[in-house]
């Protein structure tokens, strides 16, 4: 249970979105645009992204929801763990290890990312707009990792759930739904 009282008892960052609409539209709009708009990276590459800020963070929930939706995407569970403990020997490009140094970078502190944490992520053929969204993905899911575990919400153990979740990310995206989000219904996540 939250450390605070909520009008919901959905779990992790779902039940906090869904306590403050006002709040929680505008960051999933966001989170939406990042992951799931038009981009030059991947829905998988971007999730990566998300993943490993979580994992750095420690933040349960989230990271198994992302480890799960990069999954459901076409990576596996080997991949998250080389992006985890072995980036230099990932299976995932040479632009991308560049990229996850950076959001690595983000999760320790903005300040730790350097001119040529930059440049290198260039060299490797990395666009102005995909550092940027690196570092915003990465900033976002900071705010997440602290938002869930500062207030302690509910963590499902089920790789079930997460399985579903991934899914309706994957289907339908970040954005709350029209008639909202109940435990049972399938509008039930994120």
């Amino acid at each position: 249970m939250a450390y605070i009282q909520l009008n919901n008892q959905l779990p992790g960052i779902t039940g906090l979105l869904e306590n403050r609409p006002d709040t929680g539209d505008p960051i999933r709009a966001l989170t939406q645009i990042l992951l799931r708009g038009p981009n030059t990276l991947t829905e998988l590459e971007r999730e990566l992204i998300a993943t490993l800020v979580s994992y750095k963070n420690q933040c349960r929930f989230c990271t198994s929801a992302h480890a799960a939706t990069v999954i459901a995407l076409g990576g596996s569970a080997e991949l998250l763990n080389q992006v985890y403990n072995d980036l230099d020997n990932a299976a995932v490009s040479d632009k991308m290890k560049a990229l996850l140094v950076i959001a690595g970078k983000v999760q320790q502190l903005g300040t730790a990312v350097t001119p040529e944490n930059v440049a290198a992520a260039k060299a490797q053929g990395a666009s102005d707009k995909e550092i940027h969204d690196t570092v915003l993905i990465a900033a976002l899911f900071c705010l997440y990792n602290r938002y869930v575990d500062g207030l302690g919400t509910y963590r499902p153990e089920d790789p079930a759930y997460y399985e579903k979740l991934a899914s309706r990310l994957i289907t339908v995206g970040y954005t709350r739904p029209r008639e909202g989000i109940t435990v049972t219904g399938e509008a039930s996540f994120h």
